[in-house]
């Protein structure tokens, strides 16, 4: 006789139903839904502008989008060294794995999308005691059990194999949910990744000019020593021919070791740069001194004129702004998550399997065994931990509301102090170059007049001493330039892609 695999042959009304009923609530979702958000920003860029006008001015047109502009420098060490630190950054790997953790955690919780199914097996070997519960009945009802009681306490295999199944039904859209806020916590990590990138390139270019303008300070000092002593020998030779007096040797001397002092701050301070860059390319003192060491800059760059395109789409491209709104996301798709624990769930279950205790018939159709139907959870008392459970989660998505809006205001701010910045390092540039012109032509003529014997050593001192400064700011003023730009792609949002 062939027996047909039927487990709800009878009785499966009560079955029927709870599936109609799960299955018509299950496309309700309790929790508000999430409203993208659009960042305030001014209708162009003469406004929202913080000092004075004279900083405020715009020179060109058109969307600034560019994912490798430091590459507009035109120097090929630099480019290596951000090339190092997106590959080999310590805070760009923590942010990888923080994205990595963020996508595993979403896989982990829409797996809760889909039923569990899990299939065991097992074999023990067991012997019931004589005087067990389940033999006492045998020992009140039977005059001689002694027979039965022996037989059922032998010791005995148990062959034991099926498939477990298991689902909740997503009565409330508890588990949509808690996807939905899954997914938006794995778009701000991923937001996150993007600013890690943009902080790293803009930190390795800011303390890459820092270095090389320390290192160009240092050229000019040294220049200026060598200068000092042939100099000095100089007013040494015309004092012992009686010429000058020896006033003139030690002023000489004394603006020649303060220039030695001031070298030797500068090759401090080029050890701690260097160590600042190479911290940020996870390498240690020491290290990459081959592209370190100062060359010439022969490839002056030619930054572009600002161009900036739509304040709200220049908005839109910033990491941490798209951050704030993802978090913003999850923080209201919790709130749902919450507020489905206040209403009854129901978790479909089944098994299949088959039960013997001999291996010989284990496999036969009798030996089969299934179970199949609801549960239900109704939450009753819990003294209110669940309702404060909601409260919190609202809590929660008004902080994320404040800190995006924070975030809002902060991105305009570093954007205006950017443009600002630029505007005046390209002001300054220009001021510091005719500076350097003018004190150049001034000492030469001085030191002629001086040499003809027309003027006194003092005005040639205090013309070196002009020049000098006006070299030393001028190297500073181009290294300015070169870090406002950067701050202006920084502030813009252009990160590496």
């Amino acid at each position: 006789m062939k027996h047909r695999f039927s487990p709800i042959s009878n009785n499966k009304g009560p079955v029927l139903v709870t599936l109609m009923v799960a299955a018509a609530l299950s496309g309700c979702t309790v929790g508000p839904d999430f409203q993208n958000q659009k960042p305030d920003a001014p209708a162009d860029w003469t406004t929202w502008r913080s000092g004075d006008a004279a900083l405020h001015t715009m020179n060109g047109a058109g969307v600034m989008a560019d994912s490798q502009w430091w590459k507009r420098y035109n120097d090929p060490v630099l480019n290596e060294l951000v090339n190092r630190a997106l590959s080999a950054s310590p805070d760009i790997k923590t942010a990888a794995l923080r994205f990595s953790g963020a996508r595993a955690q979403y896989r982990i919780t829409a797996s809760s999308q889909t039923p569990d199914i899990n299939a065991t097996g097992k074999v023990t070997r067991e012997q019931l005691s004589e005087n067990s519960p389940s033999t006492r009945a045998l020992k009140e009802v039977l005059p001689q059990p002694d027979e039965l009681i022996d037989l059922m306490s032998e010791p005995y295999n148990w062959y034991q194999a099926g498939l477990d199944f298991s689902w909740e039904i997503d009565l409330w859209g508890h588990v949509r949910r808690a996807v939905e806020a899954s997914d938006a916590d794995l778009s701000a990590q991923g937001a996150m990744l993007e600013l890690a990138r943009l902080s790293i390139v803009g930190d390795v270019v800011n303390n890459y000019y820092a270095l090389r303008g320390i290192q160009q300070q240092i050229v000019l000092a040294k220049e200026d020593v060598q200068a000092m002593n042939e100099r000095l020998s100089l007013i040494r030779a015309r004092t012992e021919g009686g010429e000058l007096d020896y006033t003139d040797v030690e002023r000489q001397q004394s603006e020649l070791s303060a220039t030695r002092a001031n070298l030797i701050d500068l090759q401090q301070q080029e050890g701690i740069a260097m160590n600042q860059l190479l911290l940020l390319l996870g390498e240690h003192p020491g290290a990459l001194q081959q592209q370190l060491t100062y060359k010439p800059d022969t490839n002056q760059a030619t930054l572009p004129p600002l161009s900036l395109g739509i304040p709200s789409e220049v908005a839109l491209t910033r990491p941490d702004i798209r951050a704030a709104e993802a978090h913003l996301h999850a923080a209201t798709a919790r709130i749902g998550v919450a507020q489905a624990e206040l209403y009854p769930s129901i978790t479909l279950g089944a098994r299949i399997g088959f039960d013997s205790y001999s291996e010989s018939n284990f496999a036969e159709w009798g030996s089969r065994t299934w179970s199949v139907g609801p549960s239900l959870n109704l939450p009753l008392f819990d003294r209110g931990r669940r309702k404060a459970t909601v409260v919190l989660r609202e809590t929660d998505q008004q902080q994320a509301a404040v800190d995006f809006h924070k975030t809002v205001l902060k991105a305009w701010q570093e954007i205006d102090d950017a443009l600002s910045r630029y505007a005046a390092a390209q002001q300054k540039l220009v001021e510091q170059e005719q500076r350097e012109k003018s004190a150049g032509e001034a000492q030469s003529l001085i030191q002629a007049r001086y040499d003809g014997g027309l003027t006194s050593f003092i005005n040639v001192l205090d013309s070196q001493r002009s020049y000098i400064q006006a070299r030393q700011s001028l190297a500073m003023c181009q290294r300015d330039v070169k870090t406002a730009w950067a701050a202006v792609n920084r502030a813009v949002g252009n990160y590496p892609r």
